[in-house]
């Protein structure tokens, strides 16, 4: 059995959450206003250090809380990565952090605590290359997750209410893959994907919706279940 020697220190753990949400039809992200060094005033992902006898599942939904007041219940958090490159954090000890990723249909108004400063979403877009730490490449493989499962799961159900229209499910493609998508074909293409939606007997007006009624739909299965049909971004 191999001995602690020094050619094998002890680092610390940390996690980062990155938690998604469409608003304004804009794929957004939950950022923290860094309110301690290093790199104090910088924006970066929710996270912080996990404790000696946490769950790392434990930690993130912690850190969640009480760095953006975001309640993470109801949340389902999935292990996105782990992210260990040396001088990824420049603090004296070796940082290894294990990445959770979730999205939300009912995005809070954060409320910075601990050491943040503030909180905020953020469209993705417009913080994407200004992040603390290597909290980019955090973001940057959270968005391709996301963009993949959208591909071939009915997750993008999961940035809506229980009950939508195509139409609305069709902005949460059209956010998640910074992409135009011709309504007409994504109306054929969901409207056969019936392991992807079932049908209400509502339309938009038992909604208080105006204008033009639209039919209402739910999730028809598990938002990462996979779908007989997958919805291919280069076939949109």
């Amino acid at each position: 059995m191999a001995r602690f020697t020094s050619e094998f220190p002890v680092f610390y753990v940390t996690v980062d959450v990155v938690l998604f949400a469409v608003v304004d039809d804009r794929l957004q992200v939950l950022v923290v206003e860094r309110g301690e060094e290093p790199f104090a005033g910088r924006s970066a992902l929710p996270g912080g250090f996990v404790g000696a006898q946490e769950d790392l599942d434990d930690a993130a939904r912690r850190e969640l809380v009480e760095e953006t007041g975001v309640s993470a219940d109801g949340l389902v958090l999935e292990q996105l990565a782990t992210f260990g490159t040396p001088g990824r954090d420049p603090r004296p000890h070796r940082v290894v952090s294990v990445a959770h990723l979730a999205v939300t249909s009912h995005p809070e108004v954060p409320q910075g605590g601990t050491d943040a400063a503030a909180a905020q979403w953020a469209p993705v877009d417009e913080v994407a290359g200004t992040l603390a730490f290597d909290h980019d490449t955090i973001l940057t493989t959270a968005r391709e997750r996301i963009s993949s499962r959208l591909e071939h799961t009915p997750l993008a159900a999961s940035f809506l209410p229980p009950e939508f229209t195509i139409a609305q499910l069709r902005k949460v493609y059209e956010a998640v893959w910074h992409l135009e998508i011709d309504p007409g074909n994504f109306q054929r293409k969901l409207r056969s994907c019936t392991d992807f939606i079932t049908p209400t007997d509502k339309t938009t007006a038992a909604l208080g919706g105006r204008g033009r009624r639209a039919q209402v739909f739910r999730p028809a299965s598990d938002p990462l279940s996979l779908l007989a049909s997958p919805i291919i971004r280069s076939a949109m």
